[in-house]
């Protein structure tokens, strides 16, 4: 799933080609909208919020779409093949004369009025790239459920939106603890950290083709996708194991060595096969 990072350049790349234009050909293929015209109305502005797009239209429109695992927005010059995927998998059309936005596999995909914004977005924690950055408040959110895994509660984008499985991992590795430590365990001062170091590596990260967390040219990831790799700093094999609620688990990698908690004995997880959906550097980073 495209992390807050991805998102934010996705809606820079459509405000730039649809903002401030009138809509010359509007197209949503989803059942409750399939008949909705947008055409003759200008795009106000596209606007990130965590992990979702907001595209603001005349009128009080906004058109709402969330990328999740799949889904992507890709920009064209009027007279350039579409490149995204087939036919069947577009959602959304958005043409003015100079660019066509075109929306793949999107997931969530629904035109609501702008004044209810709230209901889509308003669940969502501080914006670690947005104007409600709230560090204090989503520090308290953190701390809300003690006994709650790290990993999960950031991953949690009701405490602070824009985290996903590559930043949760590389935070837990730059803290030295895993993502198993439950949220109340995690010592004051390191706490006092996370929220600012979150926002550091996604706002160093949001103008970067390729997402870089270790300052290293030839590394870019300590941890994310390099099991059973060695670790950077310690050399030990990098474990990677499934963590969640049971209905939605993910990829997380750590080093055992470097990073203090408990975790998944080993042989447990994913050490043993290719992780699925293992990163390309370049991952997260082709929604055009």
């Amino acid at each position: 799933m495209p992390e807050g990072d991805t998102v934010w350049q996705t809606a820079r790349r459509l405000h730039t080609a649809l903002a401030g234009k009138v809509l010359s050909r509007s197209d949503l293929r989803v059942p409750k909208f399939a008949t909705a015209d947008l055409t003759g109305r200008a795009v106000l502005d596209v606007t990130p919020r965590g992990k979702h797009l907001l595209t603001r239209i005349e009128g009080g429109l906004t058109l709402h779409s969330h990328l999740r695992m799949d889904g992507s927005w890709k920009v064209y010059a009027n007279d350039e093949r579409w490149r995204g995927g087939p036919a069947h998998q577009i959602r959304a059309i958005l043409g003015t004369v100079d660019r066509t936005a075109v929306g793949y596999r999107l997931p969530v995909l629904e035109l609501i009025r702008t004044v209810d914004e709230s209901r889509a977005v308003g669940h969502l924690g501080p914006d670690l790239l947005g104007p409600d950055w709230d560090p204090d408040r989503a520090l308290t959110n953190l701390l809300s459920d003690p006994a709650r895994p790290l990993g999960e509660a950031l991953l949690d984008q009701r405490n602070l939106a824009g985290i996903g499985n590559v930043y949760k991992s590389e935070l837990c590795f730059l803290l030295r603890v895993t993502p198993w430590l439950p949220v109340g365990a995690l010592p004051e001062e390191l706490a006092a950290r996370l929220p600012g170091l979150a926002k550091k590596l996604l706002e160093a990260n949001r103008d970067r083709p390729i997402r870089n967390t270790t300052g290293h040219r030839h590394h870019d990831l300590f941890v994310y996708g390099r099991a059973p790799r060695p670790c950077l700093r310690c050399r030990t094999p990098v474990r990677a194991a499934d963590q969640g609620d049971g209905s939605r688990e993910r990829p997380t990698y750590w080093c055992p060595a470097c990073q203090s908690g408990p975790a998944p004995a080993p042989g447990v997880g994913r050490t043993s096969r290719p992780s699925p959906g293992t990163p390309r550097p370049t991952q997260g980073r082709t929604a055009n």
